[in-house]
């Protein structure tokens, strides 16, 4: 196993270089850069800022000390933020959007099961027919649409709930379910098709057979055993929603790693884009390494397989 995590993190560095490689190049292949905005600025004043962040350095310079000062930690400065580094960015509005991301994948999770198991224990009803339609929408309707509808007709309309910012646990319920809706849908499927098999099994047929109840199967029986491609799929779904909030951000104003992350795109602020790319893809690697890691647990299996790689 420990050799396994080893190769798992080599491997995860490789990738993380190739990331910042491939984004480096394609930020500076880019016509213009972070000052070409600045119309007013004489070509005098230019020159000195570039100098300043070292921008009027040979390209491959401006590379090796990039990978050198992501070695270190730093990130280095924001070219738009004032006397703002992108560490100090991440540290103030990762915390927003972990929040965020969280929230949704509790409800998410809860949220999905909960809908699987009661639509399995009832198929081909009403409620099984409800809870298969509405996750269908679910998963087909775009994350922006589901929030766009959500900000009209639950703000503006009914007036219950407000669109915008982050100040307190009111303003959290539309950015949160606009966020869980999509996985909610699809654990509420992949729970459903779970235990439909599971009800199959012939230990079912003899706990029903002793007399037990449909809740007490699902809770002791059933659902432990149709829940693992739940958590099998809540490992990229928590690195998804992690680093996957930039519309939901963007749409309810919320202050996350998302919104500034869009907004140094419109000001090519290189050092950001790179510092938020490099965060993310180390966020989504360490939480796949572990799952790999957790996942034996669940399933012993797993282990024996990865001892024979």
């Amino acid at each position: 196993m420990a050799r396994y995590v080893l190769r798992r993190i080599g491997s995860a560095l490789v990738i993380l270089w190739v990331i910042i490689s491939i984004t480096f190049v394609l930020m500076h292949a880019i016509p213009g850069g972070p000052f070409t905005s600045e119309k007013k600025l004489p070509p005098q004043v230019k020159a000195s800022i570039e100098a300043k962040y070292h921008l009027d350095d040979p390209l491959w310079k401006q590379y090796t000390d990039y990978i050198g000062g992501i070695v270190t930690g730093d990130l280095g400065p924001s070219y738009k933020y004032e006397g703002r580094s992108v560490n100090d960015i991440i540290g103030e509005s990762f915390p927003i959007s972990a929040q965020l991301g969280l929230l949704a994948l509790c409800v998410a999770v809860v949220g999905g099961i909960a809908a699987g198991a009661i639509s399995a224990m009832r198929p081909n009803g009403m409620i099984d027919y409800a809870i298969t339609f509405i996750s269908t929408l679910g998963i087909s309707v775009p994350t922006f649409i589901i929030g766009a509808v959500l900000v009209y007709v639950v703000g503006f309309e009914m007036g219950l709930l407000p669109v915008a910012l982050w100040r307190g646990p009111s303003y959290m319920i539309l950015p949160v379910l606009t966020l869980a809706a999509q996985p909610m849908a699809f654990i509420a499927r992949l729970t459903r098709s779970g235990l439909l098999d599971v009800y199959q099994q012939e230990y079912i047929r003899t706990a029903r057979a002793k007399g037990l109840g449909s809740w007490t199967i699902l809770f002791s029986h059933a659902l432990g055993n149709a829940i693992l491609p739940v958590i099998t799929y809540i490992g990229p779904l928590a690195a998804g929603l992690l680093t996957g909030s930039f519309i939901v951000e963007t749409i309810f104003a919320i202050p996350g790693l998302g919104q500034y992350f869009v907004t140094s795109i419109y000001n090519r602020d290189y050092t950001v884009i790179l510092g938020v790319t490099v965060f993310y893809s180390a966020l989504i690697v360490v939480l796949n390494i572990i799952v790999d890691m957790i996942y034996p647990i669940i399933d012993p299996r797993v282990t024996t397989e990865k001892e024979r790689a």
